[in-house]
């Protein structure tokens, strides 16, 4: 084993690329780490065998597309080292995914790349005009030293394309062949060897049968353009994935700390603890979550939260990890580092995302191995047929049939073409403020008839705000609302949180043996004493909670209001009139659904006026109030039983059951954990049209993926068979090639573009 591997052993640079996953009992982490080396889609089937090879390795999962791999291990009988150095032995090198040194060699690799494309263009140039005099001489016109000299000058230039320029594809061959295995760069490879062991032949010997012709333009240009396609296809693909990217890789490596002494230091962000403080600068990012102690900013969350606008964050203000301090020096105090902060979440999310592999490509990649051992049957019996069966083909012109068989095909093209498309459609969304965490989820969003909304933190922005109080004739409004904001200080309910947040400055009233019951309310016993409030037992909630069965109606409580009780020993004290606010893109989000054909509907546990109410203001024809978690996944599994695609968005606890049996769904990204857990979707901040355009987007993409499938397979179907007649000579089998897998990949980078809902 590698020593150097030896230093990922150490569990304090796990944290670096991996996170606990499921039981701490198990110790099973998941790693996501870049791999190098890979070029088609049978390169990641022997990444995911080699990774799958070592012991304690649970799951292995390799995307081509982005060079990505994700790894779940036991930490108990494997490490890090291990699979690492799997993937050393079977030809490949691996670094942790956004590692400096991964972002070094990315660069390096594409500036090599660069420089072979170059190498390759000049020389298929000159050897290109040393090839013209032989197409267009008449006979006679060319005498045989000339003709020699001309061959012997396009030899000379073909070299630094045979050894510099196609290093990449022979290495992977060699790779291949030492492992006994094949994978795309194996019949590149021969197809060059054949080529230029037939032209040199010809040129050192023009009177023996080889003589005939050279094909050192042919060689040089099919060349050309497979790097051609290669350096194109890698910068479109670095634009899919650019918000991914940008995403994970925005917490700076080292940040300015406070000491003891009072004085800066710069340390590695590994190195914060919680409780330092740290100095940020106008035009970095913040490296924790935390709280400003010094100065005022205005700082930029739109990769977070999908909020494009710049906040104001002043001493006090939360701010998060990821995002960008626009405007002012501050200092901020650290309150969370690492896993713990929405950052790491979310990029957990979206490395999750960019090496998963949907249904189709694992059903592309799977009979990758298989079609290139058909490209070879098809190579060798073309030749065989043109030498044996056609008495005007050569022996050369047989082998340069088989060329062109194995230089046109291209199995990359569909294994990229759903995958490609995805992940830019991934990339987009995630600058609009919505993580994608199944890839899958797309080609099932797409086909979507129905859409279920919750509605408290939903459809509604959780918060509600006190309209009115009504108390009895001998207590203040002041009074008893200094009762209910302190009972309700107890509870997380949203409208205790109001009614503490309206009780603000008022007096703290302290109570002992606090209890909620959820859905009814809370209850305590007062500690105070008070003229007017002798009685110690005090409950806050509904009327049946609270003992009460003739209750004054108030002026204007209706529907989509609510009404909560204060009540003593003696009966009622007061009540509270409370309003919930919508979201402001709430009715233009249903309406657009409609607009797309979805069938959008209303499922909520709140009450069924307050429910109806909303459905009412939003248009929306079915909703059902009162419904228990069971009664949400009950109603859903109706839908789905009479052949609904269902989708629903929810964000609270008891929407983890529902989200995780429909057809596709959708967290808020201010909901609990368990919600978004359970979610394909996660929606940033509080932007309901981010559906319409996730939608919208999936609906595109399974377009996109439809027709790079249809030109992938059909690209195939035409060009085999046009090889192997030998009408299909070996430059444009390798423009052809080239041509098919950047097509692919360009059609899916449309999918990066904005996308105007109408």
């Amino acid at each position: 084993m590698n020593v150097a591997l030896s230093v990922l052993d150490d569990p304090e640079e796990w944290k670096a690329f991996s996170h606990a996953s499921g039981s701490d009992q198990r110790g099973e982490w998941l790693s996501h780490i870049s791999v190098q080396g890979m070029h088609c889609a049978a390169c990641s089937n022997i990444v995911e065998g080699a990774l799958l090879s070592v012991p304690g390795v649970m799951q292995a999962q390799v995307n081509a597309s982005t060079g990505q791999a994700s790894v779940l291990w036991l930490s108990a009988v494997a490490k890090p080292s291990q699979w690492f150095d799997a993937l050393s032995r079977a030809g490949y090198s691996a670094l942790p995914v956004d590692d400096v040194q991964s972002l070094v060699e990315q660069r390096k690799a594409q500036r090599m790349a660069l420089w072979r494309w170059l190498v390759a263009g000049l020389c298929m140039m000159q050897v290109m005009m040393y090839a013209l005099p032989a197409y267009v001489a008449l006979p006679g016109e060319m005498t045989a030293d000339a003709q020699a000299l001309l061959r012997w000058a396009s030899w000379v230039l073909t070299l630094p394309v045979l050894i510099f320029s196609c290093g990449p594809f022979f290495e992977s061959a060699w790779r291949d062949l030492k492992y006994r295995r094949i994978s795309m760069d194996l019949p590149v490879a021969l197809g060059i060897v054949i080529t230029f062991a037939i032209s040199s032949a010809g040129t050192f010997d023009p009177n023996s049968p080889w003589g005939q012709e050279v094909y050192f333009d042919s060689l040089t240009m099919f060349v050309f353009f497979l790097l051609t396609g290669r350096w194109l296809e890698q910068i479109l693909r670095g634009r899919t994935a650019g918000a991914l990217q940008a995403l994970s890789q925005r917490l700076p490596a080292q940040v300015e700390r406070l000491t003891n002494t009072g004085e800066w230091e710069s340390v590695a962000v590994r190195r914060l603890a919680v409780g330092d403080t740290v100095r940020v600068l106008p035009g970095q990012a913040f490296a924790a979550d935390g709280v400003i102690t010094v100065g005022a900013t205005q700082v930029d969350e739109a990769l977070l939260t999908g909020e494009s606008t710049p906040l104001d964050r002043g001493r006090g203000a939360m701010v998060l990890a990821g995002s960008y301090n626009l405007t002012a020096v501050v200092q901020m105090r650290v309150q969370g580092l690492g896993p713990q902060t929405r950052f790491a979440q979310i990029v957990s999310l979206m490395d999750s995302a960019a090496t998963q592999k949907p249904r189709i490509a694992q059903l592309a990649d799977r009979w990758a191995a298989p079609f290139l051992v058909f490209v070879f049957l098809a190579a060798g019996l073309g030749a065989l047929y043109h030498w044996y069966f056609d008495p005007s083909q050569d022996v050369a012109t047989a082998l340069m049939v088989a060329v062109a068989v194995l230089v046109v095909t291209c199995p990359c093209a569909l294994s990229i073409a759903t995958p490609a498309a995805m992940l830019a459609a991934a990339g987009a969304l995630a600058k609009g403020g919505v993580l994608v965490r199944n890839l899958q989820a797309f080609e099932v969003l797409a086909t979507a008839d129905t859409l279920v909304f919750d509605k408290t933190g939903t459809l509604t922005t959780g918060r509600m705000a006190l309209k009115n109080v009504l108390t009895r004739p001998d207590l203040s409004d002041k009074d008893v609302l200094a009762v209910a904001a302190s009972l309700a200080s107890h509870s997380l309910h949203p409208v205790s949180r109001a009614l503490t947040e309206a009780g603000k400055g008022g007096a703290d009233i302290a109570f002992s043996d606090v209890k909620e019951q959820v859905g009814l309310g809370v209850a305590g016993v007062r500690l105070a004493n008070d003229a007017n409030l002798t009685a110690r037992n005090i409950r806050l909630g509904s009327a049946v909670w609270c003992g009460l069965t003739n209750v004054a109606p108030m002026h204007g409580s209706e529907g989509f209001d609510r009404i909560v009780y204060l009540a003593d020993d003696a009966g009622w004290l007061a009540s509270f009139e409370l309003t919930e606010e919508l979201r402001s893109d709430a009715k233009s989000a249903v309406a657009a659904l409609k607009d797309l054909g979805i069938d959008v509907r209303l499922l909520s546990g709140d009450h069924v006026a307050s429910v109806e109410k909303a459905a009412e203001l939003l248009n929306i024809d079915q909703a059902e109030g009162g419904c228990t978690p069971d009664d949400k996944l009950r109603r859903v599994q109706e839908m789905q039983s009479q052949g609904h695609v269902v989708a629903m968005v929810g964000d609270g606890l008891n929407d983890g059951p529902v989200l995780a049996a429909c057809s596709v769904s959708f967290a808020m990204g201010e909901g609990v954990p368990l919600a978004q857990a359970q979610s394909d979707f996660v929606v940033q901040g509080q932007n309901l049209t981010a559906i319409v355009q996730t939608l919208t987007r999936a609906r595109f993409c399974l377009k996109i993926v439809r027709q790079n499938l249809l030109w992938a397979i059909g690209y195939n179907l035409v060009c085999i068979p046009l090889a192997v007649s030998g009408i299909l000579t070996a430059w444009i089998a390798g423009l052809g090639m080239a041509l098919s897998s950047l097509l692919v990949v360009a059609n899916a980078a449309r999918l990066s573009r904005k996308l105007v809902v109408r």
